[in-house]
């Protein structure tokens, strides 16, 4: 008698995804308590991430040990980030220059909602404060706090200084790592529960929102799926060529990551699976465990490509005519309030509040979108984790250590986790689950 074959991850996430949708749009009078459910899911996951990148980030620093490969690496990194998301918001902006999505709307027919939290936000954050805070005054508060920028910056100068005190380091070192083996263990536990949680979030979602909602911004909302599909195809696949990899291939392992991603709204629900995943792909976890966090932080690609297509978007529902000068401002604007308000909650609509505010348009416009906001971000999420993941292949190939006979599908387990007996070797060849590991 053949074994009948186990149901992947990515299938029974699949599946709860469906349902969700079924039962928020048919029962959406009964949907009362699939809120807590997909609140209980998500805060189960936020729970261990702070631990997670602080545990990680020690020990991928404490490996590379010299204070000039960490800047040499995290030079090259934020240039490529700054690179990919300049891309994006040029892109954004193009695509709502062209297709004119916010013309002809009928501004009286579009639920508003209060955004006053947003732009109170909004106006006590700058690019200054963004490097004043980058340091802690006290890192128990920031972890506390999931201040990721003050926990990496920390984390990094404690592991260069790990690396410089040798043998006595040693013992702090294997206590790191046994807390990312641990977490990363703890994260397979929660992930059983991720159809569970998909299948409440999706619901609530749908019953919420409906599609009524979603009609007189159903363009805007259509054309930047469209864009962002593009953006994948067309200029992550050019980087994933230049770096010797077939997108699709990576997009495929990810398959179970993008999922979650998209139904839960939030790019830190597989912060944990992102890291080992990638490492299985063949980029070192001295190089994974720092890009992907900073990624999280500073490569906002889908959020990136949505505020230059909103800003515009905005400024054609008011009928107001943007000028190729006011354009470039928008641009350039962007391109500093998106790394300025990395970290903030709400970060999308706060940079939306602080650009819209610097370039005069009206900031009420974004209680206009705010209605579809959640179905939009969830495109957004998928974005940003396809790009930090990219973006740890990229950097592994400039410094030349990517293995690439390990970026195949399905994923080989690392020697460490055959040896440890902590990876699923079933399971993995269908959705290369981890023994595991920052947008908007």
């Amino acid at each position: 008698m053949t074994e009948r074959k186990k149901m992947g991850l990515a299938t029974k996430i699949i599946i709860g995804l469906a349902l969700g949708i079924l039962y928020g749009y048919f029962f959406r009078n009964y949907s009362g308590w699939l809120k807590p459910v997909g609140d209980m899911f998500i805060r189960s996951i936020k729970m261990i991430v702070v631990p997670i990148v602080f545990s990680t980030i020690v020990i991928g620093i404490a490996g590379v040990g010299d204070l000039k490969k960490v800047g040499k690496l995290g030079g090259k990194t934020l240039i490529y980030f700054e690179i990919i998301t300049t891309i994006a918001i040029l892109l954004g902006v193009t695509v709502a220059n062209v297709t004119k999505p916010g013309v002809g709307i009928n501004l009286s027919s579009i639920t508003k909602v209060d955004i006053s939290a947003y732009t109170s936000t909004a106006t006590h954050h700058t690019t200054t404060d963004l490097f004043v805070n980058l340091i802690p005054t006290n890192i128990v508060d920031s972890l506390a706090r999931a201040d990721l920028l003050q926990v990496i910056f920390f984390a990094v100068l404690f592991g260069v200084a790990l690396a410089g005190v040798g043998e006595i380091g040693k013992p702090v070192l294997h206590f790191f790592q046994g807390v990312a083996e641990t977490m990363f263990k703890l994260t397979n536990i929660i992930m059983t529960a991720a159809p569970y949680g998909v299948f409440a979030l999706m619901g609530f979602t749908v019953s919420q929102f409906g599609l009524a909602v979603l009609l007189p911004l159903g363009k805007l909302v259509g054309i930047l799926y469209l864009t962002m599909a593009f953006f994948v195809v067309v200029v992550f696949g050019l980087v994933a060529k230049l770096a010797g990899i077939n997108l699709f291939t990576m997009l495929r392992n990810l398959s179970a990551e993008m999922l979650i991603a998209f139904s839960t709204d939030s790019s830190e629900s597989v912060f944990p699976r992102i890291l080992k995943k990638m490492e299985q792909f063949g980029v070192p976890k001295s190089i994974v465990t720092f890009v992907v966090p900073t990624g999280y932080t500073f490569n906002l690609d889908g959020s990136a490509l949505y505020q230059g297509l909103a800003v515009p978007f905005i400024a054609q529902m008011y009928g107001i005519h943007l000028t190729f000068l006011h354009t470039l401002t928008i641009i350039a604007v962007l391109m500093i309030t998106s790394k300025g308000m990395a970290g903030v909650p709400g970060v999308s609509f706060v940079v939306l509040a602080s650009t819209l505010a610097s370039t005069g348009l009206p900031v009420e416009g974004l209680a206009l979108i705010a209605g579809v906001d959640r179905i939009m971000d969830m495109g957004r999420t998928v974005v940003n984790v396809i790009g930090v993941s990219l973006a740890s292949v990229v950097m592994a190939r400039l410094e030349g250590v990517f293995d690439r006979s390990r970026a195949t599908y399905p994923l080989q387990p690392l020697p460490e986790d055959v040896e440890s007996n902590l990876g699923d070797l079933d399971q993995l060849k269908e959705n290369s689950v981890m023994t595991e590991s920052f947008a908007k």
